[in-house]
């Protein structure tokens, strides 16, 4: 999938307030943000391993 074109908005998390939950909403939240974690970190890996192809690819004989 392709990002859109422009100006990226800010990557700010704003934690919801939790003062009120529950705590299956909580342990429900918590399941939540480690699958965003797990998302992100895969996200990461991913681009790690393009940089790694490229610098292998455009990386001098011998160097």
């Amino acid at each position: 999938m392709e990002e859109p074109e422009g100006p990226r908005p800010a990557n700010r998390f704003v934690p919801p307030v939790i003062d009120r939950w529950g705590v299956e909403e909580l342990r429900g939240y918590v399941l939540d943000l480690r699958a965003e974690i797990a998302r992100a970190e895969r996200e990461i890996a991913k681009r790690d391993a393009h940089r790694s192809a490229a610098d292998a690819f455009f990386r001098k004989p011998g160097g």
